[in-house]
């Protein structure tokens, strides 16, 4: 994402839907002025051309190239659109899988897609992917195990709620965990938090699905969730937000 040799960033946001926000515009540029290094996913691959190139000279934000489960019973065609800008693209997101009511009944297409997905950045390599796992840890990391080898890329598991178990087997798969602030106010969540590997902690707001004082957050309110962070591992806040960079730029080299 972002290059040690070429920018200084002071914050991560992993995972936000920056084509979301009625200001698209002008929050890349926010980003760019807060030094937030930002991943902008997108939902469909038919947004990807059009974030692309208003990000096209963005110093701190990447567009990532996404199929969100949530859209697969209606946009399963667009895998051919997907296919066709893979090669385009270094970071893909918002994919994976939904186990969730509302999404069960197209889970078996949200496994074929995802499935396919994974094997095409198999085969391109150096990939960065962000992960979406609600109710379906165990069968995100079954994909990732037989599909997605550690060498031919890397995956972050975006909002990751899945148990302790789930967590070690994440980390032992190679996986990053990006944390929003919406994750660190259960005290269930804060001590699986707590327990994740510090050199695989990454940090999302999910913007603009998390919201904050009836506002949905911005990248540069990562900030925030950085200074909860530090609490919940009792260090200082300059101490965490370095070792968010520094996780960045491990997982991006």
């Amino acid at each position: 994402m972002i290059s040690p040799q070429r920018a200084n960033p002071q914050w991560v946001d992993f995972h936000c839907h920056l084509d979301l926000y009625k200001d698209h515009e002008a929050l890349i540029a926010e980003c760019d002025r807060e030094g937030v290094a930002t991943l902008a996913v997108t939902t469909t691959p038919r947004a990807w051309t059009r974030n692309r190139e208003l990000a096209a000279h963005a110093r701190y934000v990447r567009i990532a190239l996404g199929l969100h489960p949530q859209l697969v019973a209606e946009r399963e065609a667009e895998l051919a659109i997907f296919e066709r800008h893979l090669g385009e693209a270094r970071y893909i997101g918002e994919i994976g899988l939904d186990a969730g009511p509302r999404f069960y009944a197209s889970f078996s297409a949200q496994e074929r897609v995802f499935d396919r997905i994974l094997r095409l950045c198999a085969e391109q390599g150096g990939k960065v992917l962000t992960v979406h796992s609600v109710r379906a840890v165990a069968k995100v990391l079954g994909h990732i195990e037989r599909s997605f080898p550690a060498e031919r890329g890397r995956v972050v598991l975006h909002w990751f709620t899945g148990s302790a178990a789930e967590a070690r087997r994440a980390a032992s798969l190679g996986c990053y965990f990006s944390i929003n602030a919406e994750m660190l106010r259960s005290a269930k969540h804060r001590k699986l938090v707590a327990e994740l590997p510090a050199d695989r902690l990454l940090t999302e707001t999910d913007g603009p699905f998390v919201r904050r004082a009836d506002q949905p957050v911005r990248p540069r309110d990562v900030s925030g969730t950085v200074a909860a962070l530090a609490e919940l591992r009792g260090e200082p806040i300059d101490i965490t937000a370095s070792m968010i960079i520094s996780n960045l730029r491990s997982l991006v080299a």
